[in-house]
């Protein structure tokens, strides 16, 4: 068991690092999926967030169908309004998080993100603390803030407070934009395989349906030019997404000093 006192675990995701025991070993080479592939499975992805709320709509559409007691018939309608509610919005943020929402133009409204993770957490056991500016940041680390909010839900299984935290350390353009998002509930913890997704080195150089949503964090944050960072303490998973380039600088000065 974990003790509070017990110091943070801290470890950068690259594929320089054996996230089982932290030591340094020879640079691995990140997986390269196939576009085709890529797409095939974050549809998977998605087919899999939905057809749970489809399916019970379908269930309750059968109760109506066949049931004429009125009680029966409001609970069946109460069953499609809120699966109904769910599927609507877990495509909405799979649109931005996975899709190609706002792809006419190279930033998405911060306050979009906001309030599709909102929605998929409402009614849940899980809440949202958002702390960031509402503005227009560019697409791709929108899309990582979303995904490292899925990442930080799954480490918290039995619920909790979600922290997400955006700071603009780089003018105006969002360029150096610094995301937190954190996850603080009962025994918080990281699956064992998701820093090396993130890092794009997979167990096995391979990657399935169930792994692929943290692999996909991965790629968005290398496409958007940022290094993500993981620590762990007692019921808290954080994770960090800096600039490459301001990290570097960071990690000079730290070795001159």
């Amino acid at each position: 068991m974990r003790s509070d006192s017990a110091p943070a675990r801290r470890y950068g995701v690259d594929p320089f690092v054996d996230f089982t025991n932290g030591r340094e070993w020879m640079p691995m080479t990140v997986l390269e999926l196939d576009s085709l592939d890529l797409a095939a499975l974050l549809c998977s992805r998605v087919c899999h967030d939905v057809i749970s709320p489809v399916g019970a709509i379908v269930n309750g559409l059968e109760v109506l169908e066949d049931e004429r007691d009125p009680e029966m018939r409001a609970i069946a309608l109460d069953l499609i309004r809120k699966s109904a509610e769910t599927a609507s919005a877990r495509l909405q943020f799979c649109r931005l998080a996975f899709g190609a929402a706002g792809s006419a133009g190279a930033s998405i409204d911060t306050g979009e993100a906001e309030k599709v993770v909102r929605g998929l957490f409402a009614d849940q056991k899980t809440q949202i603390e958002w702390n960031a500016p509402r503005v227009l940041a560019p697409k791709n680390k929108v899309k990582l803030i979303l995904n490292l909010c899925l990442i930080a839900a799954g480490a918290i299984p039995r619920g909790g407070v979600i922290t997400v935290t955006v700071r603009e350390a780089g003018g105006a353009s969002g360029d150096g934009l610094r995301i937190s998002v954190a996850a603080k509930g009962p025994n918080a913890k990281l699956a064992g395989h998701t820093p090396a997704l993130l890092a794009g080195v997979p167990e096995h150089n391979a990657v399935d349906a169930h792994a692929i949503q943290p692999f996909y964090a991965g790629l968005v944050a290398r496409a958007a030019n940022m290094t993500l960072h993981v620590s762990t303490e007692a019921d808290v998973v954080t994770i960090e997404a800096l600039p490459a380039l301001a990290l570097a600088r960071t990690e000079t000065a730290s070795a001159v000093a």
